[in-house]
């Protein structure tokens, strides 16, 4: 199975941003944490990060075309402004896990309305960064 983990921007800045809402971890020590997952389930996993809407579209596009069977999407800002990114993921039909690491439904009014909820298969949102490996091994065990 291969698996894009696909993050939006400021995600790089993990661990220096913001700790009371996004912890101390960084995007680094997450995708070491999923490597080993997917490692372990012999898996192939793949990580991309961009503060680019444009390139976040086209990893999208990319993933189709080297088969990637599911992406696992924290599309960060991008939550509540991306038509684009909501159509690439339609266009592509790879199915897709969302992840936020905080509760977008309990911040400001602006972060609660999400692009991508009903398209998705879940939602993992304010499980902090276990969200990721919560949707990794759903991932995993939905596809056994």
């Amino acid at each position: 199975m291969k698996i894009l983990v696909l993050n939006g921007p400021n995600l790089n800045l993990l661990g220096l941003r913001e700790e009371d809402v996004y912890g101390s971890e960084s995007l680094k020590d997450i995708e070491i944490k999923l490597q080993d997952i997917a490692d372990n389930s012999n898996c192939e996993i793949n990580f991309y990060q961009s503060n680019a809407e444009h390139e976040l579209i086209e990893a999208i596009h990319n993933a189709l075309n080297h088969h990637t069977d599911v992406i696992i999407f924290n599309p960060a800002g991008y939550t509540h402004t991306s038509v684009a990114l909501r159509d690439a993921l339609l266009a592509v039909k790879i199915p897709f896990y969302e992840v936020h690491i905080s509760d977008i439904k309990s911040r400001e009014e602006f972060r609660k309305k999400s692009y991508f909820s009903d398209i998705e298969e879940k939602v993992y949102s304010g499980r902090g960064t276990k969200g990721y490996e919560l949707a990794l091994n759903e991932v995993i065990n939905t596809n056994r």
